[in-house]
């Protein structure tokens, strides 16, 4: 009300003046006018705009200093502890006119970096197809798109890790999902192509193919909820060049072709085998998954229990030492594997509690040819390549209590039991390797 008196009497005063003046020049109502509109327009565009992120501060200690593993990245040299921001997540999403545009960035003690930067377009007689174009998650599979945020277990499984490591990749995606008020809203359908490495730049003419089929229902009174999905990717791994220089020596800038190899089976030993006429520079290895994934939560007097699974199989093109995806191009030898890998979540809260406890057990095979004692032998004759480290395979089970203080603020405890395979011909794997590590997490969210 004392808005409007003090308006009146400023449009009192300005009626003194002169005609003339009014003819010219935006009477004080018109400048109110004029202010509030650009205020709501101001308004407007900021309700558009979601700002989100997330902190996770912790504390770990492993086994012994400098393990490898899969807990958050390797130790360093010379300690078993450490404090660490494992993600610090900031997001900004502007929703209009049926375009999402996404931007997140990651802040650690490692620096700055980009996790999502994409474009979503959907369309407007259906509401049902969409393009997602830029920087975001694979569409492979259960783990990878679900938010660490929200993820029970602090890391993703040791295959997810391996095989997607970064989970994004830089592409283009169209899906297929009708709006919520649809009996069909339950299914969802995603294909795109890319790069292939990572969100690093391409390094190659050829793009990667990744699909997902899922459904996600529930039963009318939504005690039930249960989803399946089916993923398959499809793509390769150029081959490039290796250096012929002595390390050490002066440089001759001599190169030859990435040689290739696949296991055989030489007397009775499982070897890597070189393929004859399998080495052009800028030609593909193929490299294939499929994969299946299940959820269901059921809610209880108890509280929630939720089961959640998925299985990996397919063929991967590595070096001798790794079967990790590469990110960049290429400039060691290629040698072909058999990959599999699962993993099971059990998950249960408690009514009238704010604990939830939680079991994991994953599994990463890097090379399903050989095993036990196999690894590391090398036939007596002939020039053939042992299997090295690289083959060895992993389980993890992982248990742990996660308190949510507020729907903001969670506390997590778990520790990762870490078990790999062991070879009396592979030094240092003859017996299992201390590597277990405890993870303490304060997350804040909002």
């Amino acid at each position: 009300m004392r808005t409007y008196i003090k308006t009146f009497i400023i449009l009192l005063l300005a009626a003194a003046g002169t005609a003339k003046a009014q003819d010219v020049e935006l009477t004080p109502f018109d400048t109110v006018a004029a202010n509030e509109q650009k205020l709501n327009a101001a308004v407007s565009a900021l309700q558009k705009l979601k700002i989100s992120g997330y902190l996770q501060a912790q504390y770990q200690i492993a086994d012994n200093p400098g393990i490898k593993s899969f807990a958050g990245g390797d130790f360093p040299e010379f300690s078993d502890n450490r404090f660490m921001v494992r993600r610090g997540r900031i997001k900004f999403a502007y929703e209009a006119y049926l375009a999402k545009y996404v931007l997140q960035f990651d802040v650690s003690e490692k620096g700055l970096s980009i996790k999502d930067a994409y474009l979503n377009v959907t369309d407007p007689y259906l509401n049902a197809f969409s393009i997602t174009a830029g920087v975001f998650n694979r569409p492979f599979g259960f783990e990878i798109p679900y938010s660490s945020s929200q993820r029970e277990s602090p890391e993703r499984s040791r295959f997810t890790q391996t095989l997607f490591p970064g989970e994004r990749d830089l592409g283009a995606m169209l899906t297929f999902q009708m709006p919520k008020t649809s009996p069909l809203n339950f299914l969802k359908i995603d294909a795109g192509f890319f790069n292939g490495n990572g969100t690093n730049p391409e390094t190659d003419k050829k793009k990667d193919f990744i699909g997902h089929i899922g459904i996600a229902k529930a039963t009318k009174d939504e005690k039930i909820k249960y989803g399946l999905g089916f993923s398959y990717y499809d793509g390769g791994v150029s081959i490039g060049k290796v250096s012929l220089d002595v390390q050490g020596a002066v440089p001759t800038g001599k190169t030859r072709a990435a040689q290739t190899y696949e296991q055989r089976t030489i007397n009775d030993t499982v070897s890597f085998v070189k393929i004859s006429g399998d080495s052009i520079v800028g030609s593909f290895h193929k490299r294939s998954y499929f994969g299946l994934d299940a959820q269901l939560t059921i809610e209880t007097p108890i509280g929630f229990s939720t089961l959640r699974g998925e299985y990996i199989a397919g063929k991967q093109p590595g070096t001798e030492k790794s079967t990790t995806s590469p990110t960049v191009a290429t400039s060691a030898d290629t040698y072909l594997r058999k990959v599999n890998g699962a993993y099971v979540y059990f998950v249960q809260s408690f009514t009238g509690t704010k604990l939830s406890v939680v079991a994991k057990y994953d599994i990463y095979d890097p090379n399903t040819d050989i095993s036990g004692n196999q690894i590391g032998l090398k036939p007596k004759v002939g020039k053939y390549k042992a299997s090295t480290a690289a083959d060895i395979k992993y389980n993890t089970l992982g248990l742990g209590l996660i308190y949510a203080y507020t729907p903001n603020i969670k506390f997590t405890a778990y520790y990762d039991m870490v078990k790999n395979e062991t070879s009396k011909n592979l030094v240092g794997y003859d017996s299992d390797i201390k590597d277990n590590v405890w993870t303490l997490r304060l997350q804040y969210k909002f």
